[in-house]
């Protein structure tokens, strides 16, 4: 391997004029902070898909992963995202519905920790939805048996096609698949970070409190909506 320079790769982030605390904050509950942010992301040259986002999973047992998924749709309920129900991240979420996303928007040096627990979308709102995506990615969703093995990128092609043949050219509606839909993350808590190029990043955390505790006022503050915030160190 090449002898690369990755202790010394470092880029500036934000500088001290441009810090973001609790007084910052356009919302005193979590979504509204969320959307000023995304607005924000959506608008910015250089990123490309603002609702990308990590999504890490655990098996029972713990054993984490993690990987890429689109959110598609938000609101006071939660975050949704669809997938196929027999993938590993589906089988996962049924057995430890405890998940965590992440949004990260490098051009702005912001990112947006979200924890929670999923719940399947209604049976109507992921037919809905599925409906309204281009009909080539309706066929993906009806071809791929994500996560489980396949001989040879030419096996994947040949069954796409026979789709092709199939609805192509006509408006035969394609149906949806029993084992595709969608899950919302019901959000308990909510980590806005902004980077400093000191290393001294801006952090706060919007939380759902436990039943019965005490709260310090001189670090936690009272939001909306049942929720508290607080600035953590970087």
């Amino acid at each position: 391997m090449a002898n690369l320079d990755i202790a010394g790769m470092r880029k500036p982030y934000k500088g001290k004029q441009e810090v973001f605390d609790v007084g910052d904050l356009v919302a005193k509950e979590p979504f509204g902070q969320f959307t000023a942010w995304f607005e924000e992301a959506k608008n910015t040259d250089g990123i490309m898909e603002a609702n990308a986002m990590a999504i890490a999973t655990a098996t029972k047992d713990g054993k984490p992963s993690v990987r890429m998924v689109l959110m598609k749709g938000i609101d006071k309920k939660g975050i949704v995202f669809y997938t196929n129900y027999g993938s590993r991240k589906a089988q996962e979420l049924v057995e430890n519905p405890n998940c965590s996303l992440m949004f990260y928007w490098e051009a702005l040096m912001k990112s947006i920790r979200i924890e929670g627990r999923v719940e399947r979308v209604s049976e109507a709102e992921s037919t809905q939805y599925f409906h309204s995506r281009p009909r080539t990615s309706q066929m993906g969703a009806v071809v791929s048996q994500q996560s489980t093995l396949i001989k040879n990128r030419e096996e994947l092609d040949k069954r796409n096609q026979e789709l092709l043949d199939k609805y192509e050219g006509n408006d035969i509606p394609i149906p949806k698949p029993d084992y595709w839909g969608g899950f919302r993350v019901v959000p308990n808590r909510f980590e806005f970070w902004q980077g400093q190029t000191n290393r001294l990043h801006d952090r706060i955390v919007f939380r759902k409190p436990e039943e019965g505790e005490k709260v310090d006022p001189n670090f936690t503050h009272t939001g909306e909506e049942g929720w508290v915030y607080e600035r953590l160190m970087p």
